[in-house]
């Protein structure tokens, strides 16, 4: 059993790190392609780095101006964030961020920088609907795409009425509002529009955000199962002795809050040990206290 559950763990890992690198395609694709042909500028970190980018090129005259070094630029701000991370969030979290971080910036410099569409409104629809997809894949793997993603779970450990959603607003902000004094309004409100379009997008793919209390009926012993669960999930489990009263059978029940996107995960761990246990499953649920969001 615990070879075949390893060797599963293994090959999920390994279909979730090629979905962040999936993920980080579609997101550099959604910049080169239309957010940077049409003069726009990304939220979050990777804006900012825009910012340093057009400051280095436009104003300094330094020689970028046949490579895009937004991405470079984006890498190097990441380090500390990435030492944060692997001492702070976990070794899991870290290594696949690493990867996707790294992708982003190799796709950032291989994809070409090309005007597909003329129409600024267009562009800032289609690239925020594409990025929006690739970073909620990644996201969804159980990775992030660094910057103010990290930043964002930092500040969950500290303060539990924060978010991921907060941190990239305060950041949106104060690089918008810089942008009004550097670039033509339209730039800004266009980029605002892409802003927009990307945050709906992440969140049509990425339910990270939908709490849900999942009670498990068992008879089988559990002792392998909770182990599993507290290995592959993180979650804390709740659990009593209950009987059935038809048939005055003993059994186990497990309560269990997590977040949308483990379910099925959890359901896979629970139908390893027992497929004929019993799963109910309750979307929406509002929790205070000590629960942990993750990314």
């Amino acid at each position: 059993m615990n070879k075949n559950v390893s060797l599963k763990s293994m090959t999920r890992e390994s279909e979730r790190t090629l979905g962040c690198i999936v993920g980080s395609f579609l997101y550099a694709a959604g910049v080169n392609l239309f957010v940077v042909p049409a003069g726009l500028y990304t939220g979050g970190i990777m804006g900012i780095c825009q910012v340093i980018r057009t400051i280095l090129v436009e104003y300094l005259h330094l020689p970028f101006q046949n490579f895009d070094i937004a991405g470079i630029i984006y890498y190097l701000v990441n380090i500390p964030v990435f030492v944060i991370a692997f001492t702070r969030i976990g070794k899991k979290f870290f290594y696949k961020t690493l990867v996707s971080v790294s992708a982003m910036t190799l796709f950032l410099a291989v994809i070409p920088i090309k005007m597909i569409v003329d129409d600024p409104m267009a562009a800032s629809m289609v690239g925020g609907i594409l990025s929006g997809i690739g970073t909620g894949i990644v996201l969804r793997m159980g990775s992030s795409g660094g910057g103010a993603d990290i930043l964002g779970v930092l500040l969950i450990k500290w303060r539990q009425d924060f978010s991921v959603g907060k941190m990239n607003l305060l950041i949106n902000l104060a690089l918008y509002g810089s942008c009004l004094f550097l670039f033509h309004v339209e730039t800004v409100i266009y980029s605002v529009i892409y802003a927009a379009v990307y945050s709906v997008a992440i969140d049509k793919v990425h339910v990270q955000n939908i709490n849900v209390a999942a009670n498990i009926i068992t008879k089988a012993d559990t002792a392998e199962m909770e182990k599993e669960i507290f290995d592959e999930l993180g979650r804390g489990i709740t659990k009593w002795s209950s009987q059935g009263a038809y048939t005055s059978e003993g059994s186990q029940v497990l309560y269990i809050m997590l977040s949308k996107y483990e379910v099925n995960r959890l359901k896979a761990i629970v139908h390893r040990h027992d497929p004929d246990a019993f799963i109910v499953t309750n979307e929406g649920v509002h929790v205070e206290g000590n629960f942990l969001k993750k990314l």
